[in-house]
């Protein structure tokens, strides 16, 4: 299950020698041997023996937090997360940005502890690393440490939860210091495609897609609207606490009891009082071209894509698709990266329950944009052919997803961010039968998931490219929607 952004792949690019082909390669859970011959049958698979599944405990206190635990003792390390169903899905234009402006103040001062400077000493004299993060569907933040100091931990992540202060000289820095963010993302070409490409496909409301958020709004921002946020989305019934590798759950819920039991609940979900909007579907197909100083071609096609709990099944049969699609003997990169056309390319879907886009994105260069565009539609137009993949290629899909899941365990302080993930979007329990149905994934919910997103539906279809090669080349929007 790919949990990242619709245009990681991207900004990946501007890593210093790191090409297209680079990048879809390290998302590989394993370097499968080079394609055979087409003249050559592979030998039938054996069944994929179950790996080991992640033994999760959960509990809800009585105000309504989640802690979930995942217990490993083979080193003296513990993360923990705190979890806000927050995030730009949340922000109305003239509140964009503002989940991401509380990420940066959450570590501040709070009224345990009045001095940010000393707090953060402290922090750093025990080991302690921390950080957040802000996604279109949640916000976390977390400390990892060496398991002794749990406890120390456990109130830190309470004072900074429950008690900030948001300093009004602290406040106008940290307003700099994300307004300094905005500038560098801005400054990244690729920034313009993905900007573009989220405006097209969710017309209607946008900064509901956009977790950076706006400088304007960064800028005009107060102390009052932060309260605003904590009293709406930072309360224990829209909250969970993450708890990874050498804890014991019964000591872990005596703590959560000793400094969470007495956080008052808000008394009506925020999601009833203030509901997530309804991304209105495409009406029709649209191209643009992008004009920004780089040396290739980047390629990229999005389309809406299925909504966790409006259509979960459509979100298995997409990760199995994609992993499909995404193995170097597939009929998908042989015909676009083996002939030459593309030095890198991959269709990926971005797990979300208001609406996961899929995205079609290739690099390639000026002198071969025009073909490669058309032989990208082209192996679109070929998914649902009954021999686009094999049997062996589905069950090698399934098998590696797992594979990627029990790998993405052997570091569970970044493990912590992807159960949060889980379960800000789509909830415990569909990540506790995730791997049974990946398994249970068929050909037919594969061509219902193609048939229903993907094959002539509207679309959006991008060309970031340099003013010379547009000026040489000139593609049209028309051949960039496949007209």
């Amino acid at each position: 299950m790919k949990r990242f952004s619709i245009f990681f792949l991207l900004l990946c690019l501007l890593a210093p020698s790191t090409s297209f082909a680079e990048v879809v390669t390290q998302q590989r859970t394993t370097r499968p041997a080079p394609g055979r011959p087409a003249d050559v049958k592979p030998a039938p698979l054996a069944p994929a023996p179950r790996l080991p599944e992640a033994k999760i405990f959960s509990q809800v206190l009585p105000n309504g937090l989640e802690v979930i635990i995942l217990e490993d003792h083979s080193i003296p390390l513990v993360t923990i997360e705190l979890a806000v169903k927050n995030g730009s899905y949340t922000e109305p234009p003239e509140l964009n940005g503002l989940s991401h402006l509380y990420e940066h103040m959450f570590f501040k001062q709070n009224r345990a502890i009045a001095n940010a400077e000393d707090y953060l000493r402290t922090i750093g004299q025990m080991g302690i690393a921390y950080n957040g993060t802000t996604r279109e569907e949640v916000v976390d933040y977390y400390f990892t440490t060496t398991s002794p100091n749990l406890r120390t931990a456990m109130q830190f992540m309470k004072d900074a939860t429950r008690y900030p202060l948001f300093d009004e000289r602290e406040f106008v820095r940290e307003k700099q210091v994300v307004i300094g963010e905005i500038d560098r993302n801005e400054s990244n070409p690729f920034f313009y495609l993905n900007k573009e490409m989220n405006n097209r496909l969710f017309y209607k409301y946008q900064s509901r897609k956009n977790p950076l958020g706006s400088r304007e709004t960064v800028g005009a921002a107060t102390t009052e609207m932060m309260r605003l946020i904590q009293q709406r989305y930072y309360v224990p019934n829209n909250s969970a606490l993450v708890l990874t590798g050498d804890v014991n759950p019964t000591e872990v819920m005596k703590l959560a009891q000793e400094f969470y039991g007495d956080w008052p609940k808000r008394e009506k979900d925020p999601f009833v009082e203030f509901p997530l909007v309804e991304h209105p579907p495409l009406t029709k197909s649209e191209g643009s071209v992008i004009t920004q100083p780089v040396q290739n071609v980047i390629i990229s096609i999005g389309w809406h894509g299925p909504s966790i709990g409006k259509d979960n099944p459509a979100t298995y049969a997409a990760d199995v698709f994609s992993f499909i699609l995404r193995q170097p003997n597939s009929r998908f990169q042989r015909n676009l990266v083996d002939t030459g056309l593309v030095t890198g390319v991959d269709l990926s879907y971005y797990t979300q329950r208001n609406v996961g886009p899929i995205a079609l994105v290739a690099q390639t260069t000026p002198d071969k944009a025009r073909a490669a565009i058309k032989a990208m539609y082209e192996e679109v137009a070929h998914f649902n052919d009954k021999d686009y993949y094999t049997d062996e290629q589905l069950e090698s899909a399934k098998a590696l997803l797992e594979a990627d899941d029990l790998y993405s365990r052997e570091k569970l302080s970044e493990y912590t961010h992807t159960l949060s993930f889980w379960w800000a979007s789509t909830g415990l329990e569909y990540f506790r039968g995730y791997l049974p149905r990946l398994r249970a994934t068929s050909r037919a919910d594969i061509s219902r998931y193609i048939t229903t997103y993907i094959q002539g539906k509207p679309h959006v279809g991008l060309a970031l490219i340099s003013p010379d090669a547009q000026g040489r080349i000139k593609i049209t929007p028309e051949e960039l929607i496949g007209q």
